[in-house]
């Protein structure tokens, strides 16, 4: 066998890799331009939490706000195309019960993303922000917020907790490839819950400890979620290995 035809295999997964790549950035270029003309309507559903005006303190500031909610916009929108796209890349290469249990976290990350959006959408930011904004307003401070400095608080509030609720899919996954035990787990509970206490203060846009313990909360409870997963996947593993 010659060394072009040795290549060949791998210079046909970097071909497929560069394919998949140029389509998910088109998907997420075109989505990006359709929210961006719609980014006024999107600003103004991002600020319906928020029970006071915004402002701009710079002459590009507002110009920039709408390129992140287009960004965010196209992103949310061409999510399942490119999640596809890199489930087409990966597929081949696993074997039928890796596809079967690919599919399966597939579907419940993309579900748990979506919770994790709407749980802070509708809980936590609401309740943040009235906390925040009230606590200054006793103190006689008046909220005069920037646009800018908002929509990056709202952004990394919503990707924050899509992220946190990937947990019980990670701890599950990690208990049946052997990494961790669901016992273990159990036994240094109390290390996870420092742990969730340190990453919410790490992953909170601000440093008051309300909002660490508004993310640290559903971290502990996801925690224990994966733990209970990881025990019955636990069970089903060593049922059909008997």
């Amino acid at each position: 066998m010659s060394n072009t035809e040795k290549k060949l295999p791998l210079v046909g997964h970097l071909e497929e890799l560069r394919n998949r790549l140029i389509k998910s950035l088109g998907a997420l270029l075109i989505c990006f331009t359709a929210a961006f003309f719609v980014s006024d309507y999107l600003l103004s559903w991002i600020k319906r939490p928020l029970k006071t005006d915004l402002v701009f303190l710079s002459p590009a500031e507002a110009f920039w706000a709408n390129l992140k909610v287009a960004l965010l916009g196209g992103l949310f929108i061409s999510f399942p195309f490119l999640l596809y796209q890199a489930w087409a890349f990966i597929a081949p290469g696993l074997f039928k019960k890796e596809k079967k249990y690919g599919l399966f976290f597939l579907f419940f990350s993309v579900i748990f993303f979506i919770l994790g959006l709407l749980f802070c959408w509708g809980i936590v930011l609401p309740f943040g922000l009235n906390f925040l904004i009230s606590f200054g307003e006793k103190a006689g401070i008046q909220p005069t917020l920037s646009v800018g400095l908002y929509i990056d608080f709202v952004i990394k509030f919503l990707l924050a907790f899509a992220v946190i609720f990937q947990l019980p899919l990670v701890i599950t996954l990690l208990s049946m490839m052997g990494v961790v035990a669901p016992q273990t787990l159990s036994h240094h509970r109390r290390y996870a819950i420092l742990f969730a206490f340190i990453f919410a203060a790490i992953l909170t846009p601000t440093p008051d400890i309300f909002n660490q313990v508004l993310m640290a909360g559903p971290i502990i409870v996801l925690f224990e979620l994966g733990i209970l997963s990881a025990r019955l996947f636990s069970r089903k593993e060593s049922k059909t290995k008997v």
